[in-house]
Formats: C-alpha cells, sequence, structure tokens
C-alpha cells in the first residue's frame, strides 16, 4: 500500500518537462535531432524565463523548437542557429550568456560598485588613524588655560 502511495506520489510530481518535445516535433535524422536538443537546451524560454525550450510546454518553446530544427534542415551549423535566434530575441535567450564587454560589466559591477563604496570608509579610517601633533602651548597660552581651569573649578566648587 505504502509502495503504491509513494509511486503515485512520485509519478505526480515527476517534472512535465519530459514531455514537452512533441512527437511531431522529433526530427527523423537522429543526428539533426541530437543537434536540436543540444542548441533547444542552451535557449531559455522567454515565457517560462528558468527553463530551457527543452523542457517548456509554453507555445512560444514549441516555435522555437520548430524555427531550431528548420535552421538545421535548411543546412545552418549549430552557431548559426544560435546567432539567428539571438538576433532576433536578443541575448536574454541564452541560458548561459557569451562573455562579452555587456555580460562583463554585468558580472564585475558588484565588485566595482563594493569598492566605490569602501572608499569612504578606507578614507575615514585612514584619517581618524592619524595622531594629532603634540600641541606645544606658548606661555602665553598655558596662563589663559590655567585661568580658564581656575574659573571652571571654582564654579563648580561652590
Amino acid at each position: 500500500m505504502i509502495r503504491r502511495l509513494f509511486l503515485a506520489l512520485a509519478l505526480l510530481l515527476a517534472p512535465a518537462a519530459a514531455f514537452a518535445v512533441n512527437p511531431d516535433e522529433v526530427l527523423p535524422d537522429k543526428t539533426l535531432e541530437t543537434r536540436a536538443r543540444t542548441i533547444s537546451a542552451e535557449l531559455r524560454c522567454m515565457v517560462c524565463q528558468n527553463q530551457s525550450i527543452d523542457d517548456s510546454n509554453a507555445d512560444l518553446a514549441r516555435d522555437l523548437r520548430l524555427l531550431v530544427r528548420k535552421r538545421l534542415l535548411n543546412g545552418d551549423s549549430d552557431q548559426q542557429v544560435l546567432d539567428y535566434i539571438v538576433s532576433r530575441y536578443g541575448e536574454f535567450v541564452l541560458l548561459k550568456p557569451r562573455l562579452e564587454w555587456t555580460t562583463l560589466l554585468l558580472w564585475a559591477s558588484p565588485i566595482l560598485l563594493l569598492g566605490c563604496s569602501m572608499v569612504p570608509v578606507v578614507v575615514a579610517r585612514s584619517t581618524r588613524r592619524r595622531s594629532p601633533p603634540d600641541a606645544k602651548l606658548t606661555d602665553d597660552e598655558r596662563s589663559k588655560l590655567e585661568k580658564l581651569l581656575a574659573e571652571a573649578g571654582d564654579r563648580y566648587a561652590g
């Protein structure tokens, strides 16, 4: 009884992604189908956003899978297919963005912001560490200070 319940739960909770590619989309040529699956695994579903088009059941993902297969049937290389789709949908369609200046800036920006925010802290700490120079009082300043201290002592003593 427990085994059946566990099996039923496992089947209910199993991801439906395995059924995303419909049988009518599969290419008869195994090599082309393998290439199409590899490319589809690299492309983001614009509806689901954290799934590849190979795993998504969305209509747009289906359209993209068909487009990939159509381009492969037309003789495009894997890179040409990816370039074509990126030209139409932008870099966001790639699950693993290419390393370019824009993506490098995106990845480096937290480090740059942290560095820039640390500058005031470092400046404040470095100025705080400096010890004030020894103050040498002149005879006139010393007599004024003693007079002020005496007056303050008389005021609080009485």
